[in-house]
């Protein structure tokens, strides 16, 4: 049994504590980005596919996260190389690939509603990992979803067959949409549960990630089904340091049970010491402030120069965070 079983055990069973809280780490943006994806070196040159994968072996062999998410052609090679066979993290492979995903250099696919699109056969995927994250976008448009959800059919009927289990993962679209007079928030949720009433056990995801949209969301999702459905939230969209981990004190206060994190979506000067911090914020209770000081002190011991100063780096600047933080005091 790896790590992640026992903790959904506790989750759904109503003993969750703040050790069986779920980290996803991800470095799937090879299959995004393509050459662009691995970043550049101190002297602004491209770094090589072989750097790119040595970060993922360290966050293994660090142990702070509890699933790697990858491409399957990094996933191959971690399993060809052994890199899980003396630990408890779990792999998983990206399922598939949606044509806003691509984040090429020059291209305007974000742009544009989804294209359902999987790249990676799942009979492929079976002999390295036997789990994976589907993404999902919806964008209020009765043919646009309607192709999202049949694609999604058309996987869980596969992967039932094959024998892979999968997360969910909500993604807002990149633009904005028209939900009238009603939040995006309460139409996402909506969506949401109304896709999964009509999925069987065996083929609904383990867990679900969402993009966070406040304390009143995160507690409509985390409250519906509590034995059943176990929801999370996606990487930190930007912003300093203390944006990203109190993001994660509020949303694991109001439900949320797991949270995805990925140098793709916050720029983090060292992704070991990151999630180490986040540790920090569900297990010991550390407020975002404390953290933000404590992972600044992390870095100047293992000799890593700051993106920014402490004192900008511990600003809020998310308005959504500033409000209910100050409410909270």
């Amino acid at each position: 049994m790896r790590r992640i079983d026992e903790k959904l055990a506790n989750i759904t069973s109503g003993n969750y504590g703040p050790r069986d809280f779920i980290m996803t780490f991800g470095k799937d943006a090879d299959l995004l980005r393509g050459c662009s994806a691995t970043g550049v070196d101190a002297q602004g040159r491209p770094r090589p596919l072989a750097a790119y994968r040595a970060d993922v072996k360290r966050v293994i062999e660090s142990d702070q996260a509890d699933i790697v998410l990858t491409s399957l052609s990094t996933a191959e090679m971690l399993a060809e190389s052994g890199a899980y066979s003396h630990t408890s993290v779990t792999p998983a492979v990206r399922l598939n690939d949606p044509t806003d995903r691509w984040r090429v250099r020059g291209g305007a696919y974000p742009a544009y509603p989804a294209l359902p699109f999987r790249s990676s056969r799942l009979d492929a995927v079976k002999p390295v990992s036997n789990l994976g994250l589907y993404g999902l976008t919806f964008y209020n448009d009765p043919v646009q979803d309607h192709a999202t959800l049949q694609a999604y059919s058309d996987f869980r009927d596969l992967a039932n067959r094959v024998g892979i289990r999968h997360f969910l993962q909500l993604s807002d679209p990149s633009f904005r949409i028209d939900t009238g007079d009603v939040d995006y928030a309460a139409y996402r949720n909506d969506i949401l549960i109304r896709s999964l009433a009509g999925i069987a056990q065996r083929e609904r995801p383990i867990f679900i990630e969402v993009d966070y949209h406040g304390p009143a969301s995160m507690e409509e999702l985390a409250n519906w089904h509590p034995a059943k459905l176990v929801v999370g939230i996606t990487g930190c969209a930007g912003g300093t340091t203390r944006d990203c981990l109190e993001r994660l004190a509020q949303a694991e206060k109001h439900g949320a049970r797991l949270a995805s994190f990925s140098r793709e979506s916050f720029a983090c000067e060292d992704p070991v010491l990151m999630l180490a911090t986040m540790r920090r914020i569900v297990r010991e209770g550390m407020s975002s402030f404390e953290a933000v000081k404590a992972y600044h002190d992390d870095l100047r011991r293992e000799g890593l120069t700051p993106n920014r100063a402490l004192q900008d780096d511990a600003e809020l600047t998310c308005p959504m965070l500033k409000a209910h933080t100050d409410r909270a005091a």
